[in-house]
């Protein structure tokens, strides 16, 4: 299997994985403070990935990198998970997951920003075309969304973009796993005692689904997806494997309908499809 092929199928595995993200964060929500949530679940990633650095023996990364690692912290560790906590307080996961298909388009322009790469003039066609259908379809709803639900997601696709470019770059020289490991380990003296500070009085009340996704994001959004995905994009090219992420609207979609039991409009179909459309002419003209 050649490099770019195998980048492609480790970006399709961490966009799997990522697909249960917002799901379980909607489930996670309902029993823990989404501030408390976004703590701890980096908290117990950041311990895991700990783990991880010591059995391997891997050797700190250089002073240079701590810039980038720092962005991909505040991008992916922090930024994301907290805004999109609070944004499913005021938004179903199924109307979150749409805006997800903004996201290839925020990694490919810091593909551009931070990661020095040149993608074709119709790259830029299928990517914006995508993005075009997800804010076209965030604008016609008027019962699922709110402003600040929606404000939120943008802010956060934002954020999460410029931290998947930053560490995609950073891979290229300290492997995929080690870049999400040692970002989580940066954020690691502030993230864990602000959690134990934070956490609620009383876990009596908290409910096994919440159990659950927080255990969800914790190890598989926060540290196993991105060792999938970094190493994709790493080999595959952040501009061009990012694009699968327009899959992950479809994925999501399927898990909210069938584990939150929340409703999948035909116009969320729509547009699901039609971005998903925007993957293959994306990938074609992507160098």
């Amino acid at each position: 299997m050649s490099k770019t092929s195998s980048g492609w199928w480790s970006g399709f595995l961490g966009v799997v994985i990522f697909s249960g993200s917002l799901p379980a964060t909607r489930i996670a929500v309902e029993g823990f403070d989404p501030a408390f949530l976004t703590l701890a679940r980096a908290s117990i990633a950041g311990v895991l990935a700990l783990a991880i650095l010591c059995i391997f023996r891997q050797k700190p990364p250089a002073k240079s990198d701590l810039a980038s690692l720092s962005i991909v912290s505040l991008g992916v560790v922090i930024g994301f998970p907290l805004l999109t906590a609070l944004a499913l307080r005021e938004i179903t996961s199924a109307h979150s997951i749409v805006f997800i298909g903004l996201l290839p388009l925020a990694t490919a322009i810091f593909a551009v920003l931070r990661g020095g790469e040149r993608p074709r003039p119709a790259f830029w066609f299928f990517s914006c075309f995508g993005s075009i259908l997800v804010a076209g379809f965030a604008l016609l709803q008027d019962m699922a969304g709110s402003m600040v639900g929606d404000g939120l997601m943008v802010c956060a696709v934002i954020v999460c973009g410029l931290g998947y470019a930053e560490g995609a770059a950073l891979s290229r020289r300290l492997g995929g796993w080690q870049v999400i490991s040692w970002a989580l380990v940066l954020s690691l003296p502030v993230m864990l005692p602000l959690a134990v500070f934070l956490a609620p009085h009383s876990f009596a009340d908290i409910t096994g689904a919440a159990w659950g996704g927080l255990f969800y994001v914790s190890l598989f959004s926060m540290l196993i997806g991105f060792i999938f995905w970094y190493r994709g994009l790493s080999l595959g090219g952040i501009a061009a494997v990012g694009q699968l992420q327009l899959l992950q609207p479809f994925f999501g979609l399927a898990l909210a309908a069938t584990l939150l039991g929340e409703p999948v409009s035909v116009a969320m179909v729509g547009v699901t499809l039609g971005v998903v459309a925007c993957v293959a002419g994306a990938r074609k003209f992507s160098k």
